[in-house]
């Protein structure tokens, strides 16, 4: 089930973007095996989401045995997803060379935070600093105060994990015609400058100004912001077109004010901003809902995670599902044939080693020799 159907993936246990990839991988149909950690065998499973649809088998890395059980694994695999720091794997004996010489046909996915290569390509780092490094955080925050974060969603998702799946099938697609395989470098800090292509063209035409909370999209402009309501609570608009704003200021009404500025007069943004902050407290966000929800006006309640799961638009197209009493996202996105199933909990670390082994065609008796050295456990 799924498009991804057949595929078979093995990955390397990390953090963050790379099992984000795995699990997009897994959810779209892939057979994705998680190479796990020896030392982390015999733990019950987590509550990891991004860990859901796959297989587990336990390996000592530092063993050569669990070297070379693992190189027979890639060598009928389709596709290796690893996250660790450039060098690492290639320490291992597991580097691109070695494993696209067993399996000339692997794509060999490599996420990192800064690159293969570069001035700072061996440094730790996280989220945070890579999309500091793109401008990317500098554009995001309140005017007058400091950047601010937003969450782990630019640089470890969109711009990490989701660019290396990206990346994958694209070199999948290029595959079917050589027949080749080969290297896909996705780097963090490439995926978040990436994401910013849309505002670049403004920031250097002096049409976004680089202070944050004073452009159209970053909370500057009155009728592309959230606004608390009487009860404390939030709601989004994103009034952007002529028709959608005119909507707008009709239902807040002020539609007829004689005095009421241009959409698009910069100057009058503050003053704007400061009328419809006092007249969205003066009803409730469901309140809110009752005039705005539905239509043209570009509206919605900004809901808390408890209230998105069950509100009725989510609900009617099942974005959430409840997995080993896990709340969490569907796969997405939604295909006409080929859809995927539900995926399975995060499994614990080594639970399908046997399984994983014999499915590889590796002899039992090799199969115990491996199990009494600790190379897989």
């Amino acid at each position: 089930m799924g498009p991804l159907s057949g595929l078979k993936v093995i990955e390397l246990q990390g953090i963050g973007p790379g099992p984000f990839c795995g699990m997009m991988l897994a959810d779209m149909g892939a057979e994705v095996t998680r190479i796990d950690r020896s030392s982390s065998a015999g733990r019950a499973a987590g509550a990891d989401v991004l860990a859901r649809g796959r297989k587990s088998i336990a390996v000592d890395l530092k063993n050569p045995d669990g070297v070379a059980t693992v190189l027979d694994l890639i060598a009928a695999a389709d596709v290796l997803v690893e996250g660790f720091r450039p060098g690492v794997m290639e320490r291992l004996g597991l580097g691109p060379d070695v494993c696209l010489e067993r399996n000339p046909r692997l794509i060999y996915g490599r996420m990192t935070g800064w690159g293969q290569h570069g001035t700072i390509a061996h440094a730790a780092g996280h989220d945070i600093n890579y999309i500091s490094l793109t401008g990317a955080l500098h554009a995001i925050g309140p005017k007058g105060g400091k950047p601010t974060p937003p969450l782990n969603l630019v640089g470890d998702f969109g711009g990490g994990g989701m660019l290396l799946a990206f990346g994958i099938v694209a070199a999948l697609y290029e595959r079917a015609q050589s027949g080749r395989g080969q290297v896909v470098d996705a780097a963090m800090t490439d995926g978040s400058a990436l994401l910013m292509n849309g505002l670049y063209p403004g920031m250097q035409t002096g049409n976004w100004k680089s202070e944050r909370g004073s452009n159209m999209l970053d909370g500057g402009a009155h009728f592309y912001g959230a606004y608390e309501t009487k009860d404390g609570k939030f709601v989004s608009i994103g009034s952007i077109e002529p028709q959608f704003y005119s909507l707008l200021l009709d239902r807040l009404g002020v539609a007829g004010e004689q005095s009421l500025p241009k959409q698009m007069s910069r100057d009058d943004w503050p003053r704007l901003q400061e009328k419809f902050t006092a007249i969205f407290k003066t009803k409730t966000r469901d309140e809110w809902d009752a005039i705005m929800l539905g239509s043209d006006i570009c509206y919605a309640p900004i809901l808390s995670f408890a209230e998105a799961v069950s509100h009725p638009h989510n609900a009617a197209r099942k974005t959430f599902v409840d997995v080993g009493g896990i709340r969490q996202a569907a796969p997405a996105p939604r295909f006409s044939r080929t859809s995927p199933v539900v995926p399975p909990p995060a499994a614990a670390p080594g639970q399908h080693s046997d399984e994983v082994l014999n499915a590889a065609g590796i002899d039992p008796a090799r199969i115990a020799a491996l199990k009494a050295s600790g190379a897989v456990v």
